[in-house]
């Protein structure tokens, strides 16, 4: 990623960052305002961060996938109905529940994902097309069961939601959770930790590996690749699998580690924002995580302005109507996708059935 774009993305977060700072600055430190908005930023940022990196599995190999939305959002469903039903056999063990409706989430996401793969690799679908039967599918599947199983008479559940087991706890960092002030940073939860871990994994995978040369080969020369004895259809299958994993994880995100509940469309277009997360980052791993902690500082913003609502000047006063502020990652969205930050190169196979 060029230097423009890491400017982009640091006069952006600076700004958000100033903003509330100047707003709260009357009852507390700068320190405390910058660490709240930092720690929330990297937490928000994490389902755009795996949703990103879905992306980027899918789209090395050569496979458009904008049903990341989709797979988050099934993901998120599945992963919850699991640990609430785990949770009534193994009450006395909340964290099983919790675990198990994680492995449930990402092998939800690797399903859809397979479903994407049969349209997109075997019957030749258009990948746009095939995406879109994805997001349509998880929407339609999760509403009908949430409202068959938890809502009327004649539920599933007698119109009651059984009992959560909760969200997943945050983990300490030995010796840097310590950290007077800054310290708060590095207490975050699993999926956010593993979501930081895999950004790392995955550069390493895509740039310094056989596996990774052979996905970036298909992505951009499949048939070269073929040639020299690369199964591409095998390579692209097992890619957008394991992107399909990652947006499962993103999923799991939603309903076990933020919130322990569901509602229909929660993922509210965070999968395609990771999508142009992805973009904005030019397919890379570190880029596609710094442009989701844009995102994130945004959707930051605006949870942090909710602590600092009675301190907001009149000159300010468009800064108390959370629906403004909330726009934020979808005016970013927009200006990130009609070009303005700058020409990004997709890989040349990106989106083309191959023939062999």
């Amino acid at each position: 990623m060029d230097w423009r774009r890491f400017a982009i993305i640091a006069l952006v977060i600076v700004i958000m960052f100033g903003t509330v700072v100047v707003v709260g600055i009357s009852q507390n430190s700068p320190l405390v305002i910058i660490t709240s908005m930092l720690a929330t930023t990297i937490a928000v940022a994490t389902p755009l961060t795996l949703g990103a990196l879905s992306g980027i599995y899918c789209e090395r190999s050569g496979v458009v996938n904008i049903g990341i939305e989709g797979m988050m959002l099934g993901a998120a469903f599945f992963g919850w109905l699991a640990s609430i039903y785990m949770n009534t056999v193994f009450h006395q063990v909340p964290m099983l529940s919790l675990l198990t409706g994680v492995f449930v989430a990402v092998l939800t996401g690797g399903l859809f994902a397979l479903l994407h793969a049969v349209l997109s690799i075997t019957f030749k679908v258009d990948q746009i097309i095939g995406g879109t039967v994805i997001n349509i599918l998880a929407t339609g599947i999760t509403g009908f069961l949430n409202r068959q199983m938890f809502f009327g008479s004649g539920s599933v559940f007698g119109g009651t939601v059984p009992h959560s087991p909760g969200v997943l706890p945050s983990i300490h960092i030995p010796l840097l959770a310590d950290i007077p002030v800054f310290g708060r940073i590095f207490q975050q939860q699993p999926i956010t930790l593993s979501a930081l871990a895999l950004v790392v994994i995955t550069h390493f995978v895509l740039f310094h590996t056989r596996w990774g040369l052979r996905t970036r080969a298909v992505g951009e020369h499949p048939r070269a690749a073929d040639t020299v004895g690369i199964n591409v259809i095998r390579m692209r299958y097992l890619n957008v699998i394991i992107g399909g994993f990652m947006a499962g994880l993103g999923g799991a995100y939603f309903t076990l580690e933020s919130i322990s509940s569901f509602e229909p469309m929660m993922t509210n277009g965070r999968g395609f924002i990771a999508l142009a997360a992805m973009i904005f980052g030019n397919w890379t791993p570190f880029g596609a995580w710094a442009a989701a902690l844009v995102f994130g500082a945004a959707q930051a913003l605006q949870i942090n302005l909710q602590f600092f609502r009675e301190l907001i000047p009149p000159s300010l006063a468009i800064l108390q109507n959370s629906y403004v502020v909330g726009l934020a990652p979808y005016i970013l969205t927009m200006l990130i996708l009609t070009g303005l930050i700058g020409k990004t190169i997709a890989p040349a196979a990106d989106g083309k059935p191959y023939e062999k």
